[in-house]
Formats: C-alpha cells, structure tokens, sequence
C-alpha cells in the first residue's frame, strides 16, 4: 500500500477547515498497533519457525505469493471500482490502464520477456518502501508533526535503508543480476558492484544519523515526532534486512516480509473503507455491503481475499504450459495495477483520506505551476518508469545471443560470495554437460551455504551421471533429510540405490 503518490515527491499535508482531531500516538489504539502495525515481526517469526517445521520454503512462498501477495490486491480494486467519487475522478486510469498493463504483461509472458519481472519487482520495492514511509507520515499526523525536513528525512531513510538491504544481499542480487543479463543487459564489472553498495551502505548510515539527530532535535524543541513512527521504522528497516539477507532461502525471505506487508495493508483499508462506508451515504452497492461493521463480514473479507488470490496458486499449479503463461500474465498485470493504483488512491494529503483516519492537517501547500497539463505530466512518468525500461529490457533480450553460462558466469562474478549465484552457474554448467565445472561450482555452493539442500539434489544428479554412484548416494540422502516428501528427490534416490545393487531399498 502506497499511502503517498509513488510518482511524486513527499509533500506537505495540506490544511483544510476543519476541527482538529484529538493528538493520539496511535492509530487503532496501543496493542492493536503493536500487533498490525509495528510488532507484526516478533509475532511471524516463530510462527514461520513452526511453519517450517512442516512444509518446505517453496510451499510457504506459493502459498503466501498467492492468498496473501495477489490476494490483498483486491481491496483497493473493491475501492476503485466500488467508490463512485473516485471512479469518477480518475474515470480514464480505471478504465485505461488495466487495458495497457494486461496486453503488456501477457505478451511479455508469452514470448518469455524477463525484462517485466524485473519492472514488477523494482515497483514491488518501491510499492513496499512508500507503504513504510505512508505510515510514518501518518503517526506524525496524528500528532501533528508537519515539518517539511522531517517528511524528507523520513522519506530518504525508507528509501536508501530498502535498497540498501536489496543491494547487499547476494540472493536477492543473484536474481536481479540474472534477469539483468537474460534481458540483454550489458556486464557490470564486479568492482563497479562493489563500490556501489558501498557507497549506498554510507549513504544509507549518514541518512541515518541525520534522522536521528534532527528526531532528537525536533524533541527537544518540542515539535516532537510520533516516538511510535520510530519504533515502527526500526522494526520494518530491521525486518526488511532480515528477510533479505539473514535468511537462507530467498523464498522464505520474500514469503516473511509479504505477510508483514499484507497484514498492515489489510487492516488499515478495512478500516479506512468502513469509515468511509459510515461517514458517507454515496458509498453503495458491494462496497457498502462488505465493508459494514459486522464481525461475519471480517471473515467474508478475508474469504474474497483468498478467493481472488487463488488464481495465483491455481496458475503455479497448471502443467499446460500455454496457459500458465497467460495467467501469469494476469497475476503481474495485478500486481502491477495494484502498485499503481495505491500511488493515487491512498495519499495522505486528500481530505477524505486524513477525515477517515482521524488525521491532523497540516500547513497548506502553495499550488504548484507545472508547465505542462497534469495528463501529460502523468504520462510522461509512464514513460520514465514503465515504458523506456521495459522497451529497453525488451530490445536487450531480442537482440541479445549471450548463452544461459556466460550470464550465470558474469552473476558468480559479481557475487562471488554468493551460494545462490555458483548454484546457477553450476546448474547451467551441468545442463551444458560441463559436468566437471559444474561440480565445481555446486561445491563452491555448499561451501558457502551449507544448508541450500537442493544443491546436494544436483551434485547427486551430476555424480549418478558420472557414474559416481556412491557419492551420488550420500548426496541424495543429505537432500532427502530437508525434504522427505519430495517425490523427485525418492525417485532419483531409487535409481542411485539401482545401480548400487540394493533393488529392495529402492522399491522400498
């Protein structure tokens, strides 16, 4: 949820006449935030844990990717085509971009284009950053903190904490770089990686200390921010990094901070959308029915989110391959529209939006005067971040013939202290028959990270083909004891025990 516009700078809260709401720290009330809002994370850690404890990473990331990642999508649908006033202001982008989004994302899909899953996750990041930063400007709200160096720094601490955390994690990276190189692009050299995440981790400590100061500062003078907003900066800021570079599968890291992401959106348009509903007697049809206060319609909400994100888990599941690629088409053109449209929907400086959260206004902002009509203006950023990349992402990997090892090659050595990175390098070696690097690079993984199971998987498929069979065998078991229900894994198991002569293991 994008609580201010994705394609415009921070801006003041602006007044209106209206009475002033009561100061509060706290949006809900104390423990409701501490459990929606800002300690979201203590509370999904062991319960991950104890997820884990059942199911594999993949099958929580799938699980999670499709009722929650695609299913919280549809509240701000509901509220977009269900708000009357709103369609009607913005008439032409409800009807006109899922249009655009929809062919784009299918065709791209369909001709197996790389270069729109890199657009949908640097928007993904960015989505996910705004939201934080939506909420700091919220608790600053309703405590009436306005200052325009205070928003800024709030703003530059979201922004260069999350890239920071994405640009210095080696999985997160190893699959950026990857679609990178699949769309065409041209070789960074390693020492130009490196001096870039160092420069942006400096970056990202100064914006810190300067938060930090001008928060103490600010106290001190008593124009005080919302002591709240930090502890919910603190725990996203460290939880984002956690999830991008304290834990070992990408997958588990991505499912983690999605539910702590949905959690927070969720609830706060369900109450922003009963408000409303309560408040305002145009509010009709679906909408109004949905969003009354009734707790049976809390269940009915998070029933239709998970009926939506279904298709998600259904499109995973599909084995036709024509198919699969159109939905999955329409599982981006969601999520695409879902960022986009949370970037005008949700500002915190509309009125409706600060009346329904009982939102203190800020000082009025002097009209802008832009040279150019507000259409134009907004197509020109379409172009600037959808249209030129994704032109350029296209014309890279049409014209581009560097085979599937020399781009894996370039990914391990970039990140040469990444496991997911010589993991690939050594899968595409292996589906090369360089079997002999292959290993090398498998072993290189397993160095790195002990615990990537389905490294071992590999190496045994890679040994059993070399006829290693007794290596191949150990290989095989150290896979299975991450993952024992895996069909896969049992089978390619038997054969090894086959060739060792132990029929009966194997049929067992």
């Amino acid at each position: 949820m994008q609580l201010l516009s994705a394609f415009s700078r921070p801006q003041t809260v602006p007044g209106v006449q209206v009475a002033a709401p009561k100061k509060t720290l706290w949006i809900l009330n104390s423990w409701r935030d501490l459990i929606l809002y800002v300690g979201t994370p203590l509370f999904l850690l062991p319960m991950f844990l104890l997820a884990q404890a059942r199911w594999s990473a993949q099958d929580i990331y799938l699980f999670v990717a499709a009722f929650g990642a695609m299913g919280h999508h549809l509240p701000g649908m509901i509220r977009a085509y269900g708000d009357r006033a709103l369609f009607r202001r913005f008439r032409w982008r409800f009807i006109f971009a899922p249009i655009f989004l929809l062919s784009v994302c299918v065709a791209f899909y369909w001709w197996d284009l790389k270069g729109i899953i890199l657009i949908v996750f640097f928007w993904g990041v960015w989505h996910g950053m705004m939201q934080t930063y939506g909420f700091c400007r919220i608790y600053d709200a309703k405590t009436g903190s306005f200052a325009a160096l205070t928003r800024r720094l709030d703003f530059a601490v979201c922004a260069v904490w999350f890239a920071a955390a994405v640009l210095l994690s080696p999985q997160r990276m190893t699959d950026t770089l990857g679609m990178y190189y699949a769309s065409g692009g041209l070789f960074i050299p390693p020492w130009l990686l490196h001096n870039a995440q160092q420069v942006v981790l400096a970056i990202a400590i100064t914006v810190g200390v300067l938060f930090l100061f001008n928060f103490s500062r600010m106290w001190a003078e008593g124009k005080r921010p919302n002591p709240v907003k930090l502890a919910l900066l603190a725990t996203t800021i460290a939880f984002w990094w956690y999830c991008n570079n304290g834990v070992t599968n990408v997958l588990a890291g991505i499912a983690l901070f999605e539910v702590y992401h949905d959690v927070q959106y969720l609830s706060l348009v369900w109450i922003y959308n009963r408000s409303r509903v309560e408040k305002d007697s145009s509010i009709g049809g679906f909408m109004r029915f949905v969003f009354r206060r009734s707790g049976s319609l809390v269940g009915l909400y998070i029933g239709l989110i998970f009926a939506y994100g279904s298709l998600a888990f259904f499109t995973s599941q599909l084995e036709i391959e024509t198919m699969k690629r159109v939905l999955t088409g329409v599982v981006a053109a969601s999520g695409l529209l879902h960022f986009y449209y949370d970037g005008f929907i949700w500002k915190v400086r509309d009125r409706s939006m600060r009346e329904n959260l009982g939102l203190a206004a800020g000082s009025t902002s002097a009209p802008s005067r832009e040279f150019l009509p507000t259409w134009a203006l907004h197509g020109l950023k379409w172009v600037a971040v959808f249209v030129i990349p994704l032109g350029a992402l296209w014309l890279g990997q049409t014209w581009s013939n560097t085979p599937e090892v020399q781009q894996t090659a370039w990914v391990a050595s970039d990140l040469p202290n990444s496991a997911r990175a010589h993991w690939k390098y050594g899968f595409a070696l292996h589906k090369a028959e360089r079997l002999d690097e292959a290993a090398e690079e498998y072993r290189v993984a397993m160095r790195l990270n002990p615990k990537e199971k389905e490294v071992h998987y590999h190496l045994g498929q890679l040994l059993f083909a070399q006829s290693n069979f007794d290596q191949a065998r150990s290989e095989m078991e150290e896979a299975l004891r991450s993952q024992p229900r895996n069909g896969e894994y049992h089978s390619q198991y038997g054969c090894v025990l086959e060739r060792l002569g132990l029929k009966e293991q194997a049929g067992a």
